[in-house]
């Protein structure tokens, strides 16, 4: 099956070794934590850069 979908024999090991006690509904819960972590942490980091310019920009005007 994996040489059908193009898929190595190593990823198919790996996944397995990752997901397999997992459920189809664990896994599908695990990438939407996945997706939300970095969305969180880009805000994060756009948070992050915001602070760094006011800074900047306090630092300036006095």
């Amino acid at each position: 099956m994996a040489k059908k979908h193009g898929v190595s024999d190593q990823t198919i090991y790996a996944w397995r070794k990752r997901f397999g006690t997992l459920e189809a509904a664990d896994v599908k819960r695990l990438r939407q934590l996945e997706q939300e972590n970095g969305r969180l942490k880009k805000l994060l980091a756009e948070r992050d850069l915001d602070i760094e310019l006011l800074k900047e920009v306090s630092r300036k005007k006095w």
